[in-house]
């Protein structure tokens, strides 16, 4: 990859129409060394992204330590993006919450701060059924922005079926879904039963799959540390150009792959750390890595960035 400077995205008419299109990061928090907020740092963050390619962020996600945050820091993460944020570039905040009337508080909060849509997780404590389901998305969706449904079983142990998927659609409860399972067989069982359902990547290390598959977004980690080669890869994939794919995602999926793996948050903030922008710490309950996960992280990272990628 040259050393230019990929210049910022423009938005078409279809990202302007639909925000969650494009390349959405789930971005991380900086932290103070007392492991208070630094907003300052994170409104640079949200423009540094915007000025090298990617279309928005996506505040207060699990990559965000959006469980670590007071209500008060939690809604000016949201207003802080939303200030930084220029023209046409997205902030589509997660709003997940122990149940539905905490969801639509954090919903009718990102609409007054002027964010575009919303993603929302199930229920992530209570394990509840079908209609537990229904009725979360339902009560947020009362608010009237878009919402995108976060499909992440794994943490919630609550899984958005592609048939519970097309029932939320059809009702016009959601526009999209982020899909972490990793089951990149999903995509299709999905557009079978919601053909107009938008289809988000929720892995960095499936990314090439589902591009290439149709996905018309990604809810993305390591845009926190390498914006423009990422967005590089994501255009590719999902212009199904292999001859350029192909080669980019061999050479980073080493390095994806931590984005699914359970130190995704201390994983990110090193490697951004590396690369020179501001990563540091984590608040608990994350506690610093192991000598020889911190020692894996680096090397992955630092094989990245020699090949001049950024």
């Amino acid at each position: 990859m040259s050393e230019s400077t990929t210049p910022a995205a423009t938005p078409t008419t279809a990202s302007v129409n639909k925000p969650w299109h494009g390349v959405l990061v789930a971005t991380t928090l900086p932290f103070t060394a007392d492991l208070e907020v630094d907003y300052d740092a994170y409104a640079e963050h949200v423009a540094w992204l915007a000025a090298n390619g990617c279309h928005g962020v996506s505040p207060n996600g699990s990559l965000g330590e959006y469980q670590t945050l007071g209500d008060e820091e939690r809604a000016r993460v949201v207003t802080t993006a939303v200030a930084a944020a220029p023209a046409g570039f997205t902030v589509m905040p997660g709003i997940a919450a122990y149940g539905a009337l905490q969801a639509r508080r954090w919903a009718e909060e990102a609409a007054e701060a002027g964010a575009q849509a919303v993603m929302l997780l199930p229920p992530n404590t209570y394990r509840g059924g079908r209609d537990s389901i229904l009725d979360h998305y339902r009560t947020v969706a009362q608010v009237g922005l878009p919402i995108v449904a976060y499909n992440n079983p794994i943490d919630t142990r609550i899984d958005l079926t592609p048939d519970i998927l097309a029932e939320l659609h059809a009702e016009g409860l959601i526009v999209g879904v982020k899909e972490f399972t990793g089951d990149v067989r999903r995509f299709y069982e999905i557009k079978e039963l919601a053909p107009d359902l938008d289809v988000l990547v929720g892995s960095d290390d499936v990314v090439l799959e589902l591009g290439i598959a149709g996905a018309v977004g990604w809810i993305a980690g390591y845009p926190n540390a390498i914006p423009q080669v990422t967005v590089e890869l994501y255009n590719a994939a999902v212009n199904r150009d292999l001859d350029k794919a192909l080669p980019l995602y061999r050479e980073l999926h080493k390095l994806l792959r931590w984005d699914s793996k359970t130190e995704f948050v201390h994983a990110i903030k090193l490697s951004m750390d590396l690369a020179g922008r501001r990563g540091g710490a984590c608040r608990p309950p994350r506690v610093p890595l192991a000598p020889e996960l911190v020692a894996k992280i680096t090397a992955d990272t630092r094989e990245v960035l020699a090949r001049g990628y950024h």
